[in-house]
């Protein structure tokens, strides 16, 4: 990847939803050009898919938590089979299959403290593999961009590419 198409990341990171013309004239390159080059990205699996962010409280669900699960049993079908399983309910918002002293950590949305408590005790804690739940809420949660970072990055970045 060159430096050119960390900047169209970066900018795509930023907006999605700015048009191929926008995004060329932020970059100071042809239109064809930023076509050319978001489809390449797309085509080797850079750029994924493109993403709405949601306000999980205007969907009320404006409590964010991190549950922090080891299994008992430690062995791939216990696993893939909490991980298929969590993954399914509404509540999820990320499944991260981790290392050290956790197997997973589930970040959910839900209504209210009874909300979380009822999905902890009905849904996680009462799955078969379970040996441990921690809970924490969250209070902030801020996105960052990827970085996106080339041989070039050494160098001072200019502000516009030409």
């Amino acid at each position: 990847m060159d430096e050119l198409d960390a900047v169209i990341v970066r900018e795509l990171q930023r907006d999605g939803r700015q048009t191929n013309r926008e995004l060329a004239g932020r970059l100071g390159i042809a239109p064809s050009t930023c076509l050319e080059r978001v489809r390449a990205l797309r085509k080797r699996g850079v750029i994924m898919g493109f993403h709405a962010e949601v306000d999980l409280a205007q969907l009320g669900r404006p409590l964010q938590a991190l549950i922090n699960v080891r299994l008992h049993p430690k062995v791939r079908e216990a696993v893939e089979g909490f991980r298929a399983y969590v993954t399914e309910l509404p509540e999820t918002l990320a499944v991260f299959v981790v290392s050290g002293g956790d197997d997973f950590i589930i970040q959910v949305a839900v209504r209210d403290a009874g909300h979380l408590r009822d999905f902890v005790l009905d849904h996680v804690a009462r799955h078969r593999n379970i040996a441990d739940v921690r809970t924490s809420l969250v209070y902030d949660h801020i996105r960052t961009a990827t970085s996106v970072t080339t041989s070039a990055d050494s160098r001072e970045r200019p502000s516009r590419l030409t």
